[in-house]
């Protein structure tokens, strides 16, 4: 029987924890083979695009993701999980929330190999679905002590940092500016629609983890070359999917591209991570092909558990 996943249920499923779990099982599984990821396509359709994302777990499921950028108001994206030995849909979820909870539990991955141990305080750039996910994820790997979040608008940084109070029980504060929302933190979250640099790396402390989820290519970027300058760490959750983009992802392009690591490696601790407390590591998140199916079939096992 095929199940139908709402946000709702997503919600009420998915914690951090189980998130973040799932999330460095499919990095592991990529790295080693056993998670078939190619990169994306996408099919020009006059006015916007229709994207796939798919995936095989040898021996266990494969299944898709798809989505539109036609910026329709209830465009949602649809991930199919089939079961490996039969064919059969074993699961459907509908909307967002499979697919930020995924994003956010890869930069809560990123977060826990890389960041330092200590790491306590976090600065937000951004204040929507993706900024909100990333928050959730890291604080179900460090004990957060403090929040800070700045964007555009001033009502959406208040409230995203009540959510973070409310929710998290964090406390959390919002603030006028990007270089008072990273200056001093531990961890900094870059999520944003900018196509211009919203940060000064200049403005970041010694030891700093910063994750970027926004626009990273040549032509559009949320950060610029001198965050990359500064990295001593330099980290993409799919090496291949960062060399297909189109224009290019700055961290893959020379000089930073013989730098950039794969996450799955240093998670397989066949590539040094962090090293030192004062180094600048940086996650430039692609969204590992898969990775929601991966997810899924996750909520699909817990649910079942749930539901005996």
């Amino acid at each position: 029987m095929t199940v139908l996943y709402s946000d709702e249920d997503v919600v009420a499923t998915l914690d951090a924890p189980l998130t973040v779990d799932a999330m460095r099982d499919a990095l592991l599984a990529a790295y080693r083979g056993r998670l078939i990821a190619p990169p994306q396509a996408s099919a020009p359709l006059g006015g916007g695009r229709m994207v796939l994302t798919a995936g095989h777990l040898t021996g266990e499921w494969y299944g898709f993701r798809s989505y539109d950028t036609f910026g329709h108001p209830e465009s949602g994206q649809l991930v199919v999980l089939h079961d490996a030995r039969t064919g059969a849909v074993r699961a459907v979820a509908v909307g967002e929330e499979l697919g930020s909870r995924r994003t956010g539990g890869l930069g809560g991955v990123a977060i826990d190999a890389l960041s330092r141990p200590d790491a306590a305080t976090l600065g937000v750039i951004g204040s929507g679905r993706q900024a909100w996910t990333q928050v959730w994820a890291a604080a179900a790997v460090r004990p957060l002590r403090e929040v800070t979040v700045h964007s555009r608008s001033a009502a959406r940084r208040e409230a995203f940092a009540a959510r973070v109070r409310a929710e998290l029980g964090v406390p959390a504060r919002a603030v006028g500016s990007a270089a008072e929302a990273v200056r001093r933190r531990d961890l900094v979250v870059l999520a944003t629609t900018s196509t211009t640099p919203v940060l000064d790396a200049a403005d970041l402390a010694p030891g700093t983890h910063v994750n970027t989820v926004g626009f990273k290519q040549t032509d559009r970027h949320e950060f610029g070359p001198d965050l990359l300058d500064a990295a001593d760490l330099l980290v993409t959750d799919s090496p291949a999917q960062a060399a297909a983009y189109a224009p290019p992802m700055l961290a893959a392009v020379e000089p930073y591209a013989d730098r950039l690591r794969d996450l799955g490696a240093v998670l397989a601790g066949a590539v040094p991570g962090r090293t030192g407390a004062d180094q600048v590591s940086v996650f430039c998140s692609t969204g590992l092909a898969g990775t929601e199916v991966f997810l899924l079939d996750r909520l699909a096992r817990v649910g079942a558990t749930r539901a005996v």
